[in-house]
């Protein structure tokens, strides 16, 4: 059978979406191939021709809008763009938002999937890592500080990257946190002061630290 162009692509990325809702939701070790295939659509033997195997797939998986220019952000409000100048309170707020917080079939492969990364093989911590350096890159390129704490320590480019990287580490464990959280009062709470904290590191305004604060608090984010 003859297919049109681009078909091999958009059945892969099939087979992606659905690994991507199904690890998210249930974790690598209790999603079989026959799943992943059903959840896209599809038979499973046709999964070989596309990847070697689970643990194959599961690398692809963690790609994010970090890394992937096709991969779109299923949160509904929530726009990320990285072109624009104040990228990164765009980041934090995506990533801490309401949206995301709920929609755990489509999170960041980062919050859903580190302690199954951590059990994983060399390839899938190495795809982990190459999202976390992405996201790293595009906080520090629109941070305002100059990485110095208030008594004039650890300045300099060095400072500026282990802002962005603390930045990073406080959204994606801010979240992992709060989706932990029974009471939703209490994971609302972390995720407004993660925020906060978040603005303040890289010297983004008060204004729109307070900005989020109204936001959570009326449920917009």
């Amino acid at each position: 059978m003859v297919y049109a162009a681009g078909h091999r692509d958009e059945v892969k990325g099939k087979i992606v979406q659905s690994a991507r809702r199904l690890f998210n939701r249930h974790g690598f070790d209790n999603v079989s191939v026959d799943q992943i295939m059903a959840g896209a659509g599809l038979t499973r033997g046709g999964f070989y021709s596309y990847f070697e195997s689970k643990s194959d797939l599961y690398a692809e998986v963690l790609g994010c809008f970090f890394t992937d220019p096709e991969w779109k952000s299923c949160w509904e409000g929530v726009e990320v763009d990285l072109a624009s100048t104040d990228v990164g309170p765009q980041v934090v707020r995506a990533y801490l938002s309401r949206q995301h917080f709920e929609d755990v079939e489509n999170s960041c492969p980062m919050v859903a999937l580190p302690s199954d990364v951590s059990r994983s093989g060399e390839r899938a911590k190495c795809a982990f890592e190459a999202v976390f350096k992405a996201m790293v890159s595009v906080l520090e390129r629109s941070l305002v500080t100059d990485g110095r704490t208030s008594d004039g320590l650890a300045g300099n480019g060095r400072g500026r990257h282990a802002v962005a990287q603390a930045t990073a580490a406080l959204c994606v464990g801010g979240m992992v946190v709060a989706r932990a959280m029974e009471n939703r009062a209490i994971a609302d709470e972390l995720r407004t002061a993660c925020m906060d904290v978040a603005f303040e590191l890289g010297g983004w305004t008060r204004q729109e630290s307070a900005k989020n604060r109204r936001a959570v608090s009326t449920g917009a984010v």
